[in-house]
């Protein structure tokens, strides 16, 4: 049968043979079918040489890691909790911690680094708001929670701050169950989940909404500094430069499904127990469609359009406040994650007159 040449077979670095699939239609089709499973510990990472080992199967109401029926679950509960009322009052919050955190730049001279001042603390607020960290306890769970996901902190230090976000995550669910209020959680607790299960589901939350949000911020305020053709259009339209930006970061380069059947894609024919690495990258350099940067299918990020608010707000209240923002070094001196499976940047030195 014909192909086009977007699914290629590749052999992982553990021995196992695999597919690399790098067009936008079979990583469409791949991410679509429920054929492939998302579970960790049924694959083999295309990258890394794990000795033939997978991983551990993952926790109850870890739902980024689960396939349906168990994913069903716990996405139709949580997905409804992102309700037209709540965007408006996280909106309304993102609007103000924006403003807060600019006027603080301001304040202290004409440089920042804006990854501690700026793309990091914006959308830890925005967790906060929407799991329902009362003010008090904002401090040490912002500083858990970057620790975890963003920080190349040394193993023990990361291990014991996710020991202590978990801990803390097993309080507030066990406060919302006591008194809920309007937030996610209490959204949930009513829901046939344990602890457990909402626990685990708090923290897919914070890992999938903090990371990723911050590395965008960054490699999207980057991008726009390298184009002023694209700052003069964030004021005009905001909405489309943010796809614009989003589709040329794709801070997630690859995602990874393990098939459960022999399924046949792209004329080829994937093999059950076959893992399939997704170039997210590369399928977004196909401008026919709509960009794939949240991914596609029943795993499709939750939380992107609460992520397209924190970007359409903060991208241009930036540039509106420091209109002459620009790089404080050598793009080469930039320092980069060390690892690719969330791309970012560990700081953005800039300055402004």
């Amino acid at each position: 049968m014909e192909t086009t040449g977007e699914l290629q077979p590749m052999t992982c670095p553990d021995g196992h043979e695999g597919w690399l699939a790098t067009g936008r239609n079979a990583v469409r089709a791949v991410l679509a079918d429920n054929r492939f499973s998302i579970r960790p510990d049924l694959m083999h990472f295309p990258f890394a040489d794990t000795g033939g080992e997978t991983a551990p199967p993952s926790p109850p109401g870890a739902f980024g890691d689960a396939d349906p029926p168990e994913h069903t679950r716990y996405r139709r509960a949580l997905t409804g909790q992102f309700t037209v009322r709540r965007m408006r009052q996280l909106t309304e919050r993102i609007e103000e911690i924006t403003a807060e955190h600019l006027t603080a730049m301001e304040k202290q001279g004409t440089t920042a680094d804006l990854v501690p001042a700026f793309a990091l603390p914006v959308p830890a607020l925005m967790i906060c708001e929407l799991l329902g960290v009362p003010y008090t306890e904002r401090e040490r769970f912002q500083a858990d929670a970057i620790m975890v996901t963003g920080s190349m902190a040394d193993f023990a230090e990361t291990g014991a701050a996710f020991v202590r976000l978990q801990e803390y995550m097993g309080e507030l669910v066990t406060a919302k169950r006591v008194r809920p209020q309007d937030d996610l959680i209490s959204g949930i607790v009513g829901e046939d989940f344990t602890d457990e299960e909402l626990v685990n589901m708090s923290l897919m939350l914070l890992g999938g909404g903090l990371d990723t949000t911050t590395n965008v911020f960054a490699t999207g305020l980057l991008e726009l500094l390298r184009s002023p053709e694209l700052v003069a259009e964030l004021r005009a339209k905001p909405e489309e430069v943010v796809e614009e930006l989003l589709r040329r970061t794709t801070i997630i380069p690859t995602l990874v499904r393990s098939a459960l059947e022999d399924v046949e894609i792209d004329g080829q024919v994937i093999k059950a127990g076959d893992t399939v690495a997704l170039s997210l990258e590369t399928a977004n350099l196909d401008r026919s469609g709509n960009h794939i940067a949240f991914g596609h299918g029943i795993h499709q990020c939750l939380g992107q359009q609460l992520a397209r608010v924190v970007l359409g707000i903060g991208f241009p209240a930036l540039f509106e406040w420091f209109p002459k923002l620009r790089l404080a070094v050598p793009e080469a001196e930039l320092p980069v994650r060390p690892h690719a499976l969330v791309k970012g940047l560990l700081a953005l030195p800039v300055r402004w007159d």
